[in-house]
């Protein structure tokens, strides 16, 4: 029996959520400026994206965090 920690969710960059949405990835920036998605910062700076948030905002499911 394994159990999934948040630092083992698959995280994915802005390019990878944009064709998702098919929008520019500085709009997925811009998302997350607005708290439309929470984003997390690699050591280098750069954003990146919970997997199951971003496939819960694509399916039009609220954006319920408990952070």
């Amino acid at each position: 029996m394994s159990t999934r920690t948040p630092e083992a969710e698959p995280l994915l960059t802005p390019a990878e959520v944009a064709t998702m949405f098919r929008v520019d990835p500085k709009t997925v920036t811009r998302w997350a400026k607005a708290g439309k998605l929470t984003s997390i910062r690699t050591l280098g700076g750069h954003r990146r994206y919970r997997e199951t948030e971003v496939r819960a905002l694509l399916a039009g499911i609220p954006n319920q965090r408990t952070e």
